[in-house]
């Protein structure tokens, strides 16, 4: 199974993988048709099967198709929502399927398959997000066009396709309100208060955009930190330049980019991993904690300018373990440890290596 963002370029992979396809897409009403009556090329070395989620108990229907014909052709279900959320309906898959998500392209991806030059990349991607489309584009009018077409479909389409809501108008007002609170810490009570409804149609609302890949959600490490801030998760968006400003804008997609080496290193090795902050009552905030294996693995601060090493790191150091700490500064003279064994880098040139930062498990 294929999933992800809309637009990320999931049907477009498969595709590339294997040249002879069987491409059905369930929001046409023809394949559609054909899906329901079985009807595709058997010849073909793998059938896709786009959006199936939307279909009545989808999962019983492809669990019959492979029980009956076995894996050839080999079955592939792309879509734009987390179908992790569908498990509860219907029949099992567990053992069936192996999952992958795709995200758009990160600063690594983008040197290796796009241009070499790191700070060319960065300033694209801060610009235009890592979506295939604009990003290959660059040019501001058509990202407009685009993230405007893009996010009605997200909402006006898929949201609906999936969920009944009689309010539309609360959930783009809810994804405007998320926008200038990138990187900060959330209170449902008062998004729920400028909303006018309650924070438990606030929380709902939330975890649906989480669902159809409009946003996702770091939360805050509290193991063994008794004063941390237990209930009020942080929002990013997969894309990544409607944040207000560009402290935003950085820090969302430093989050993105580590949420994605997370989740390949999921789907691909079996690992277990996790993307948390660091805050204490007290104000006391370090940006990222990645989590691999239940294990601390790097603690990460985001600075735009020079500073010294944040004092926050000595801080949490007794609850993190040997985890490694770095500071990633985007304007940055020299790079340089402390005697504290704090790692002070270009942000850029860190991302643009975030495979070797987090590599794939030794057996």
């Amino acid at each position: 199974m294929f999933t992800g963002p809309r637009q990320s370029g999931k049907t477009t992979l498969v595709k590339q993988i294997f040249e002879n396809d069987d491409y059905l897409n369930f929001d046409a009403s023809e394949d559609r048709e054909a899906i329901f009556k079985k009807q595709w090329r058997r010849d073909a070395d793998c059938i896709i099967f786009d959006e199936l989620h939307k279909m009545p108990h989808w999962k019983r229907w492809i669990k019959g198709v492979f029980d009956t014909e076995g894996n050839r052709p080999r079955l592939f279900v792309t879509g734009s929502a987390n179908l992790e959320t569908f498990r509860k309906v219907g029949d099992s898959l567990a053992g069936r399927y192996f999952q992958f998500r795709l995200h758009p392209i990160d600063l690594e991806e983008g040197v290796l398959y796009w241009h070499p030059n790191e700070k060319e990349v960065f300033e694209r991607l801060m610009k235009f997000s890592g979506f295939p489309e604009p990003f290959l584009e660059g040019a501001h009018e058509f990202y407009r066009r685009w993230q405007k077409s893009h996010l009605d479909i997200i909402l006006r389409q898929d949201f609906l396709d999936l969920y009944s809501i009689r309010s539309l108008k609360s959930i783009e007002i809810l994804v405007d309100l998320l926008k200038p609170r990138v990187a900060s810490s959330i209170s449902y009570s008062n998004l729920a208060r400028d909303l006018e409804v309650d924070p438990k149609s606030v929380q709902n609302w939330l975890m649906m955009l989480e669902n159809i890949y409009a946003i996702f959600r770091v939360t805050p490490y509290h193991t063994n930190i008794a004063r941390s801030l237990l209930k009020e998760p942080k929002f990013y968006f997969y894309d990544i330049a409607p944040a207000a400003n560009e402290g935003a804008r950085l820090e969302n997609l430093v989050a993105a980019a580590l949420l994605k080496r997370i989740q390949f290193l999921e789907n691909v090795y079996g690992s277990k991993g996790s993307l948390h902050y660091l805050k204490t009552k007290d104000g006391i905030e370090l940006d990222f904690l990645v989590l691999m294996d239940g294990r601390p693995v790097h603690c990460i601060e985001l600075k735009t300018s020079e500073e010294a090493p944040s004092k926050a790191f000595s801080y949490f150091r007794k609850f993190i373990g040997d985890a490694k700490c770095v500071q990633l500064v985007l304007n940055l003279k020299r790079e340089y440890d402390t005697q504290e064994g704090i790692h002070v880098r270009n942000l850029i040139s860190f991302m643009a290596k975030i495979s070797s930062v987090l590599p794939e498990p030794v057996f």
